[in-house]
């Protein structure tokens, strides 16, 4: 029985978060650029949303590109924003085909004006589509994302709009990037590092977390339903015992 087989509808995950690790140590090992790496990872980025789709995950959400990645070289920084616009463009009839909607969290302004163009253009072209939502983290951090809330939020104060005393988890969610996206329950990292690199902080907070050593060039759909199979596979008890569920 195939990895697929093996899936309980009922068992997987409405969303996946993905930390898309490995795409410079891939190219190093090849002899060559680490751009390269980020050009053949375009594959893994669609034999995952091909899987994610034919299992019927509601939503999958992919880190692109954090805040600190604006740091690394010029040269790499630009490939990575051409590579960008590249791939929405000639993905686009793809996503329409699968019913895909496409979504953006992240501070989207900082993006140079022709990706912001193209993104916005694709979601746009998407927003009517009702199957899986393909959410992409664009110059984004958890940090980011709590203090911009906090910021938002006490504004609302100042203004008025809100009372202190009103401010719980539940409006605190309505302030963030992801207010209208349910709390990822698995959270997948290609490449063997075991970090969440500031990856959506505040809602992985009871996400499975799930480590593989393939870097992400070669991760592909049996790569991702094995996860997905690990998953329906544990116990999920949010503070409470086993006899309790």
């Amino acid at each position: 029985m195939s990895l697929k087989q093996q899936l309980i509808k009922d068992k997987l995950p409405k969303h996946v978060a993905v930390i898309m690790d490995g795409n410079g140590r891939w190219a190093k090992k090849k002899g060559n650029i680490r751009i390269f790496g980020h050009k053949n990872g375009v594959k893994a980025v669609r034999e995952t949303v091909e899987a994610a789709a034919e299992m019927q995950i509601e939503y999958l959400t992919l880190y692109a590109f954090s805040t600190e990645n604006w740091k690394r070289p010029k040269m790499e920084v630009n490939a990575l924003m051409s590579l960008l616009i590249n791939s929405i463009h000639n993905e686009l009839e793809t996503l329409n085909k699968n019913n895909i909607r496409l979504f953006a969290i992240g501070n989207i302004n900082q993006l140079p004006a022709k990706v912001q163009k193209e993104l916005y253009q694709a979601i746009e072209n998407t927003s009517g589509n009702t199957g899986l939502t393909l959410v992409l983290a664009l110059s984004y951090s958890g940090r980011w994302e709590i203090l911009n809330a906090v910021n938002q939020l006490l504004n609302d104060v100042k203004n008025g709009k809100i009372e202190g005393d009103e401010i719980d988890s539940s409006l605190f969610n309505d302030y963030l990037a992801t207010a209208k996206i349910p709390d990822p329950e698995l959270l997948i990292r290609t490449s063997g590092e075991f970090r969440i690199s500031n990856f959506l902080l505040w809602q992985i907070a009871y996400s499975e977390l799930y480590f593989t050593e393939t870097l992400w060039p070669d991760f592909r759909k049996e790569d991702f339903f094995k996860a997905l199979l690990d998953f329906q596979n544990r116990e999920r008890r949010f503070g409470m015992t086993s006899e309790q569920l």
